[in-house]
């Protein structure tokens, strides 16, 4: 099984992350630009964060989602957006307190724990990111390590998930004409990787190998933003143009 965090941990994570995500959606405003997400308003971070929630939520509970449409619809009909994200992130926080540890559904990831574990996991990171976002479109920046309110251990959680559950998936899976390897260390000594890439995808493993092509260094809390392309508060050496073009090909959209 994954070395991951407690469930009570990752729970403490949804809500640090989407107080964090709140408060810095309002103080930016709802029209205000989202430097880490081109393209996006708060409006549309906030949108999209209340529509992942609902849609774990019925996932959880082992029923089915509701259309996208519908909940992007029900989004831009209420009267407060921020207490829509509300609704939707205590219902979140309800069915993963109430889902029993031996829950049966899907889950999507490679390399996973047991579901209500999991989906707990995911819903953590998917809030922290975005929770980044909120605080990028305040400060005009991708925000600094140091301004960052999550634990490193937090940190090394989400690393660890995105590269052996997000890369090798069929949807990413970087990948390039000759093989290479790119090692991932934490200096703060949380943890280690390498990735394989090759003409047939990627392939990641814990440990960071040590003749890799490209070696991406930083705290933990530096590497996580960085690899999920919320700034570059990393350092490359090696092979820059392998790592960048492993990174544009782990872009994750949704």
């Amino acid at each position: 099984m994954p070395n991951t965090l407690e469930f009570r941990d990752l729970g403490e994570g949804i809500g640090d992350a989407a107080a964090v995500l709140r408060n810095n959606a309002t103080a930016a405003g709802l029209d205000a630009a989202v430097p880490t997400c081109p393209g996006w308003t708060v409006r549309d971070l906030v949108t999209h964060q209340g529509l992942v929630h609902r849609w774990a939520t019925a996932t959880v509970r082992g029923v089915p989602a509701r259309p996208d449409s519908d909940v992007e619809a029900e989004a831009a009909q209420a009267s407060d957006l921020l207490e829509w994200l509300d609704d939707g992130l205590v219902d979140l926080l309800n069915a993963l307190a109430a889902a029993p540890a031996d829950l049966d559904v899907p889950f999507f990831l490679l390399d996973a724990p047991a579901p209500r574990q999991a989906w707990t996991r995911r819903q953590c990171h998917e809030t922290t990111i975005h929770a980044i976002d909120a605080m990028a479109a305040k400060l005009g920046r991708p925000p600094r390590p140091d301004e960052l309110w999550f634990s490193p251990a937090l940190a090394r959680d989400g690393i660890d998930e995105l590269l052996l559950g997000f890369a090798p998936r069929a949807t990413y899976n970087p990948r390039r004409p000759e093989p290479a390897e790119i090692a991932v260390r934490t200096d703060d000594g949380l943890g280690a990787w390498t990735v394989a890439l090759g003409p047939d995808g990627c392939a990641s493993r814990v440990g960071a190998a040590e003749d890799a092509d490209a070696q991406i260094t930083g705290t933990a809390r530096g590497v996580y933003a960085a690899l999920w392309n919320r700034g570059r508060n990393r350092a490359i050496q090696g092979d820059a143009a392998l790592v960048q073009a492993f990174l544009d090909q782990l872009a994750i959209t949704w």
